[in-house]
């Protein structure tokens, strides 16, 4: 009977650390982002050489400045920890009043995480446009066109309804 017992709990161990909760910075996202203002969620890591591109760039620096209402989350991702606050002072990003500097604490399972806020992360840099609790945009795959990025912000500031028209069903 015992020996049975031994795979049974190892069973159980492995689907609950598979399992664990959000991280904290997660936590603090999933909070920040209920706010009915645009929030920008930039995952990115220190070592990434597009997310490095994306900072040399200054494109990130001219954002946060030229939007000000908008809160931006700098979040470091795959990066053992380390938040990355170094490379952001540098860029001077870091000291901007709507930025927030987060780092996820590190893989969950396997090599690194594939999902934060419940979506998938297979990519960095990768970055999302919020309104209240609601995704906006998504940017999985590579470095962003800040003119893209910059309209994308513009177009989350409207209600997305078509004015005048009427309701789908309706007769016209």
């Amino acid at each position: 009977m015992s020996i049975f017992r031994l795979p049974i709990l190892a069973f159980i161990l492995t689907v609950t650390s598979l399992r664990a909760g959000p991280s904290p910075a997660e936590q603090k996202l999933a909070e920040a982002i209920k706010s009915p203002d645009l929030s920008v969620v930039h995952l990115w890591a220190t070592w990434c050489s597009n997310c490095q591109a994306e900072l040399k760039s200054g494109g990130w620096l001219k954002m946060v400045k030229n939007n000000p209402e908008v809160k931006f989350y700098f979040v470091s991702v795959w990066n053992g920890g380390d938040d990355g606050r170094a490379m952001l002072k540098k860029y001077q990003i870091a000291d901007q009043p709507n930025v927030m500097i987060l780092a996820d604490p590190g893989p969950r399972t396997g090599n690194k995480i594939n999902q934060f806020l419940g979506l998938p992360l297979s990519w960095i840099p990768t970055t999302w446009v919020f309104k209240g609790e609601n995704l906006r945009y998504a940017l999985n795959y590579g470095e962003v066109r800040f003119p893209v990025l910059q309209e994308f912000l513009e177009d989350s500031k409207s209600e997305w309804s078509h004015k005048g028209e009427k309701a789908s069903g309706e007769n016209r």
